[in-house]
Order: structure tokens, then C-alpha cells, then sequence
């Protein structure tokens, strides 16, 4: 008699494995699942979870020290291999705060950088901060001077 092979498949977690698994309690596996927090499935009367679902629950919340490190990895799937590039339409897409003047068209454009995962395709752009700030700053001392702001489109 030939021996089956299992046939490789998702990690499926039932509740109290879940719970183990996120080191949470039932009460709150419960609640969680009604107010629609955690996705599920079900299979006949069981109730199941994937192990990718149970880890796409945990956030991570980095502290102020590691904020430059949110460049570092994907905000969707965490991975670490990221590909600079550019987003183009007609031309570079650029972020304009909306209070500024509009005759410094030129001057008040963020440049963008963009970049993307090799894991999932997430695209996602980070702008100048320090153009920002000045930006910023330059309207503020504008609206102190006199000077009306741009109004918002």
C-alpha cells in the first residue's frame, strides 16, 4: 500500500491555537472578531485562521529614534528589499502644501522619491521634510508680515 504525502498547505490556527499564538485570550479573540478587527474563516461550524491574518494583526509602532528606519522596509508586507525609483505621469509628481503663494509655483514643490517593494508592489513616496519646513516657515513669516496666505483650493 503506497504511503500519502501530505499535500502542503496554509497554517490554519483554530481559536485557542490563535490566541496562543498572539498571546492574547479568548474574550478578546472574540471580541475582535466581531467588531471585525481580525479576519477569519470558517469551515462547516469551525472557525479557522491563517497564520499570514494572525500576523497582520501585530503593528508595529516605531518610536521617534526609528523613524528615519520607516524608509528601511515595505509599510505593507515589511520587507527589506526596496527599489528606488520615480513615479511619473506627464512629469515628476510633486507635493505642494496649499498654503503657499501662488507666483512661487517652482519654489514650493517637494520633490518626491519613491520607492517600491520586490515583495508585494507596494509603491509608496517620501517627501523632502526639510523643504517642507521651510516652506512652512517662509508662510508663516509671510502671514506675520501682512501678507495674505494662498487661500485652500
Amino acid at each position: 500500500m503506497a504511503k500519502k504525502t501530505p499535500i502542503p498547505g496554509p497554517q490554519w490556527f483554530s481559536i485557542k491555537q490563535a490566541c496562543g499564538y498572539l498571546g492574547i485570550g479568548e474574550p478578546t479573540m472574540y471580541r475582535w472578531m466581531r467588531e471585525g478587527k481580525i479576519t477569519y474563516r470558517k469551515i462547516g461550524d469551525s472557525t479557522r485562521f491563517l497564520q499570514e491574518d494572525l500576523d497582520a494583526l501585530v503593528e508595529v509602532h516605531p518610536s521617534k529614534k526609528d523613524a528615519t528606519r520607516v524608509r528601511e522596509f515595505c509599510p505593507v508586507c515589511h520587507g527589506t528589499e526596496l527599489v528606488e525609483g520615480v513615479v511619473r505621469s506627464t512629469g515628476l509628481i510633486y507635493f505642494q502644501p496649499k498654503k503657499t503663494k501662488f507666483w512661487t509655483l517652482r519654489d514650493s514643490n517637494v520633490a518626491l522619491v519613491s520607492r517600491m517593494c520586490a515583495q508585494c508592489g507596494a509603491v509608496f513616496q517620501f517627501g523632502n521634510v526639510e523643504k517642507l519646513a521651510s516652506l512652512r516657515a517662509s508662510a508663516l513669516t509671510d502671514v506675520d508680515e501682512g501678507e495674505p496666505a494662498a487661500a485652500d483650493e
